[in-house]
């Protein structure tokens, strides 16, 4: 019995992807057939239907406000980002002059052993 129910299952998830991929086929005859009637754009029965920009070329204030939205995101990522190479400089530095005085003790400790 569980077997069936298993393939029961996989029969209705497998007959939801065809759905959705012929809907999604559907959609691009839909708007074309909408435009042709002179539906478009104010098209409902369009599965999915994303009306077209009513302001093209032209920034609306929410635009504007998610583009500024955007921009403090990506800002705060280059920060970030910065913060990183800074660290690993600034590690790399101190790698360096600790080797520099090693060096220099080293050099001390031979001149005092020969000297």
């Amino acid at each position: 019995a569980l077997q069936v129910q298993n393939d029961h299952s996989d029969a209705a998830a497998s007959d939801l992807n065809r759905r959705m991929q012929f809907q999604n086929k559907l959609a691009g005859v839909c708007e074309e057939m909408c435009k042709e009637v002179g539906a478009y754009p104010k098209c409902t029965q369009c599965p999915k239907f994303v009306e077209p920009d009513s302001t093209p070329g032209v920034m609306t204030w929410d635009e504007l406000l998610e583009h500024m939205d955007n921009l403090v995101s990506w800002g705060q990522d280059q920060i970030k980002g910065w913060h990183k190479q800074a660290s690993a400089l600034q590690v790399q530095n101190d790698h360096s002059d600790a080797a520099a005085s090693d060096l220099n003790r080293r050099m001390q400790f031979q001149n005092k052993l020969a000297g």
